[in-house]
């Protein structure tokens, strides 16, 4: 059947019938050769010796996913954990960015091992109403924080605006980033991967100067990393922190990302070595993470903690806060403050961007342009942003409300996204020799249940404290089921294949 013209121009290739793929083989960093002598057969099974060149040229992936833990979101929530819960929180804070990291290396495993990332093997494995629901539920994830990011972005270019640009105003300066993220592309994927290089970098060195002029102090600071500490004052800030550190989105995203590099998925060393290599630059990004949400915490800690104006801070008024507490000097502390939450809002919301491709993509195997997709991922968010710029931009408190239902909706999402990539990871058919082992998978499903029963206890406390009667509580209560009852339907599949597989290894001795 002949394709209409237009469709020609919309479509990645001739081929309708071709497969949805991260990246075509001509944008992928070539890997192999390098630092490997002429003859590379033997690395079809053991990994190639470790390489510093190597290292530097699989470096990229991981910095683009450790934006999600540095996102407008999270930055709000550090500094609501930093005023109300002081350094305490700091040990929480590194061991929730330690779950958060495997995770993630999982997410990176299943990408390298299969070729394929989270959004498409769903596609592929589940049945198409589960399929669809699974996209559904991304798709929300993404919006609630893409909306949280703009806003993010928005509120820091009203501050250096000194107030002449309004929300909505910063709201369509942001929308704009999409096509530097376009122009980027076209460049290649080592271009993008700097552009975030440099964002990092200009939030690293924001909330260090801020860390550096609030002068925390370092006894406190070395005790609340070290010495685990909760009170029943500060739970809700607890389960916060650890709530935000996983990202629906960015699952898929880092699944994705892995693909970016040219590695020969049919050899057990090859894929051993990109491993290797993700591991370390995953670390050290979710590392550097650390430090930048540390900086916040403590500088809010040291500076409101114990006092009036702790359980009023939020996102919007920080930086008025922090001006009157701490004054102009050489720089404003307004305005340092106000250029990292801008380098966290653009970054993260061009990463949205990119997962918003992925997810798209790979649950309905489109093979659109990826000018078109970009835009089809940008209006999804920047729609219902403009609408919240315009009807909260006077209102703060209001915009702190707003914030707390898109946490609320970004939570909901987590184990639609966790729990088939640990039923992926875990199967063998997908997995092959890369298949997790009991011990790894018995930690990966711990991590996942404490994130889902914490994340169920903010949930729990936040709909009991917003509305009450019956009409509210017969719409929340049937969601609940429906919600409920998907999750449990994920997690049988998991049992079932797993019943099935062990009665299969036992009945005809398969080893």
């Amino acid at each position: 059947m002949q394709m209409p013209e237009h469709h020609h121009r919309l479509l990645d290739s001739s081929d309708e019938y071709e497969e949805e793929r991260a990246y075509d083989s001509t944008e992928k960093v070539q890997i192999i050769g390098v630092d490997e002598g002429s003859d590379a057969d033997e690395y079809s099974v053991k990994a190639p010796p470790f390489s510093w060149r190597k290292l530097w040229l699989f470096t990229g992936p991981g910095f683009l996913m450790s934006i999600a833990f540095l996102d407008p979101g999270n930055l709000e929530g550090d500094l609501q954990a930093g005023a109300i819960a002081g350094y305490s929180l700091l040990w929480l804070l590194l061991w929730a960015t330690a779950m958060g990291l495997i995770v993630q290396l999982l997410s990176a495993r299943l990408g390298v091992a299969t070729g394929r990332h989270l959004a498409e093997l769903c596609r592929e494995e589940y049945p198409n109403w589960a399929r669809l629901l699974l996209w559904v539920m991304a798709e929300l994830a993404l919006i609630g924080a893409d909306i949280q990011e703009v806003i993010g972005s928005a509120i820091a270019i009203k501050i250096l605006s000194g107030g002449a640009l309004p929300l909505w105003a910063g709201v369509i300066i942001t929308a704009l980033d999409c096509f530097i993220f376009l122009f980027l592309e076209n460049y290649g994927v080592r271009k993008l991967e700097a552009l975030f290089a440099v964002l990092i970098a200009t939030m690293a060195l924001s909330f260090a100067w801020m860390f550096g002029e609030t002068k925390p102090n370092f006894r406190e600071l070395s005790v609340g990393i070290f010495v685990p500490k909760l009170s029943s004052n500060t739970i809700k800030q607890a389960v916060g922190v650890v709530g935000c550190i996983i990202m629906p989105h960015n699952v898929f995203l880092h699944s994705a990302l892995v693909q970016s590099r040219e590695v020969d998925n049919r050899k057990i060393g090859r894929v051993k070595e990109a491993l290797k290599y993700y591991s370390i630059e995953s670390g050290a990004a979710l590392f550097i993470s650390f430090l930048i949400n540390l900086f916040v915490t403590t500088v809010f800690a040291k500076g409101f903690y114990g006092t009036e104006q702790a359980n009023s801070l939020g996102l919007a008024n920080a930086g008025q806060y922090l001006e009157e507490k701490y004054g102009g000097g050489f720089f404003p502390i307004l305005y340092i403050w106000a250029i990292g939450v801008l380098a966290a809002g653009q970054s993260s919301t061009i990463t949205g961007t990119y997962a918003g491709q992925f997810i798209m993509g790979g649950f309905l195997n489109l093979r659109l342009k990826k000018w078109l997709r970009a835009l089809i991922t940008r209006s999804f968010a920047i729609v219902p942003t403009l609408i919240v710029a315009l009807v909260f931009d006077t209102s703060e408190d209001s915009l702190d409300v707003l914030n707390e239902w898109l946490n609320v909706l970004q939570s909901i999402q987590i184990p639609f996204a966790v729990i088939p990539l640990l039923w992926l990871v875990s199967k063998e058919e997908v997995m092959g020799f890369f298949k997790i082992g009991s011990f790894l998978k018995t930690v990966s499903w711990l991590i996942a249940a404490l994130v889902m029963v914490m994340n169920g206890y903010l949930l729990v406390d936040f709909f009991s404290s917003e509305g009450s009667g019956a009409f509210f509580t017969a719409a929340v209560s049937t969601f609940a089921a429906a919600y409920v009852c998907f999750i449990v339907y994920l997690i049988a599949r998991e049992i079932s294949f797993s019943t099935l597989r062990g009665k299969a290894k036992a009945t005809f001795g398969i080893s």
